[in-house]
């Protein structure tokens, strides 16, 4: 199901900090003083952490104590929550047919992404980021339509599944704080100019392969920052290691899920789908060279060494694309509104609409997405896909000249109107959005790894689990 998909992969994440990386953001200030150089104060637990998830042939016992595993910064993690991600990284595994890695190899990836899940969650408490219930069952509802249920269909299928509901909800409001700390940390400072589309553009046209896209999968063993000479030979005799078991015949994912350092360990270390423009340009040249099927030689970065596998390739675009033309009005809760607030205020200026009040004059006075209220609400020619799904399903049901009921989306209350429609070859706008596209996503990623390194570097973690 997607539902999977959206709330564990990083491209959910990926997507996201995208998605609203042109809206202005508000500055968060990441202090490494701030965090506590000491250890922090905690009950001291036993050295002895028993093994979490048992052998195969193994009965599971039960442990009665919740155990610390580790400490990162002011929070702790508890044995009970590693049990949990654990299993879920299972369940996912085997529902993919991957096998499952060794225990002591699962429990070191899986508690490295509790620890860097938890400093990004501190961040988001200490700057006052959350996720509202409102919001969080918008996005329920839009995984929901997402996957054609209703969201009592969406409810049973999860808890058929073996997903316990009340935590799905938490574990979801936690990967949506993430993508706001992510957004407004990383996404929200990338900067793209027309010159650089120009240069990619130029460059994919040379090179014959503006349509083509890539499925990769990567492995990254990594170096810390000012690394001594002895640090970078002994990554380097590691990495050479993984390749020759790759070049031997060992399956890709699971040396992936067992050895990489990468944000994708443990989803086999499946990047997904990038064009030219997308692929980190220390890849490209490799990339270009490669069939499906083909391992790379090693890859050196500042951030450690690379290895990547060609999985798919695939082209040719259609640029004839389905175009609206639409105009909304759009109202924020905050600290000072509600939002049930916020949406009676939204029904009544859709009352005022209908009684045949001008759109534009009530967008200009009254929206809160200022640089269409400018143009009374204008939002120009809008291309499929373009848009949040709860919006975008608002225009696909209206007839030019109709207007919505309030919608919901993560930014807030909207009243829609859909001015007209067209078929339209938009093959240069489509190539020039398409590159932006693909250049703020290299760069997010190539950022995104840069400030997780750091953070963790000026983050005090310590691990509290027997490894023996």
């Amino acid at each position: 199901m997607k539902y999977i998909a959206r709330l564990l992969s990083p491209a959910l994440l990926l997507a996201a900090c995208f998605a609203g990386a042109e809206e202005q953001a508000p500055e968060i200030t990441l202090d490494p003083s701030g965090y506590r150089a000491s250890e922090p104060e905690f009950v001291v637990a036993p050295d002895f952490v028993p093994e979490l998830i048992p052998s195969h042939t193994e009965q599971r016992q039960q442990y009665p104590l919740n155990r610390l595993v580790a400490i990162a910064n002011n929070d702790v993690i508890l044995s009970s929550e590693l049990e949990d991600a654990i299993n879920e990284v299972i369940k996912q595994l085997s529902a993919k047919g991957t096998p499952v890695p060794e225990h002591a190899v699962l429990v070191k990836q899986v508690l490295e992404r509790l620890v860097v899940d938890s400093l990004q969650l501190q961040i988001a408490a200490d700057n006052g980021i959350s996720v509202s219930d409102s919001m969080l069952n918008s996005e329920i509802q839009d995984l929901a339509r997402e996957n054609d249920m209703s969201l009592s269909g969406f409810r049973d299928i999860l808890e058929r599944d073996g997903y316990d509901y009340n935590q799905f909800r938490e574990n979801l409001r936690k990967q949506l704080i993430i993508q706001q700390v992510r957004r407004q940390m990383v996404a929200s400072r990338i900067k793209i100019t027309d010159q650089e589309v120009d240069n990619l553009l130029a460059m994919l046209k040379a090179s014959g392969q503006s349509d083509v896209e890539y499925h990769l999968s990567h492995i990254l063993v990594a170096i810390p920052e000012a690394a001594s000479p002895e640090e970078i030979q002994a990554a380097e005799q590691r990495a050479d290691n993984i390749l020759a078991r790759l070049r031997g015949g060992e399956d890709f994912s699971e040396i992936a899920i067992a050895e990489s350092d990468g944000q994708t360990a443990l989803e086999g270390g499946d990047i997904g789908w990038r064009s030219l423009g997308q692929v980190p340009g220390l890849f490209v040249d490799s990339v270009k060279t490669m069939q499906v099927g083909d391992v790379s030689d090693l890859i050196r970065s500042s951030g450690g060494f690379h290895i990547i596998k060609m999985l798919e390739k695939r082209g040719d675009e259609v640029h004839l694309v389905e175009q609206t033309r639409a105009r909304h009005i759009l109202l924020k809760p905050d600290t000072v509104n509600s939002d049930e607030e916020v949406l009676i205020r939204m029904q009544q200026l859709e009352t005022r609409l209908r009684g045949g009040e001008d759109f534009a004059t009530l967008a200009r006075a009254n929206s809160q997405d200022t640089l269409s209220a400018a143009k009374g609400g204008d939002l120009g020619w809008i291309n499929k896909g373009e848009t949040v799904p709860a919006f975008e399903e608002a225009l696909e049901t209206l007839q030019p000249g109709e207007l919505s009921k309030p919608v919901k989306t993560q930014f807030g209350w909207h009243i829609v109107e859909v001015q007209e429609r067209r078929m339209h070859d938009s093959t240069e706008d489509f190539e020039r959005s398409k590159v932006r596209g693909l250049i703020r996503s290299r760069k997010y990623d190539e950022e995104l790894f840069l400030w997780l390194r750091r953070l963790r570097d000026e983050s005090y973690v310590e691990y509290r689990i027997d490894e023996s």
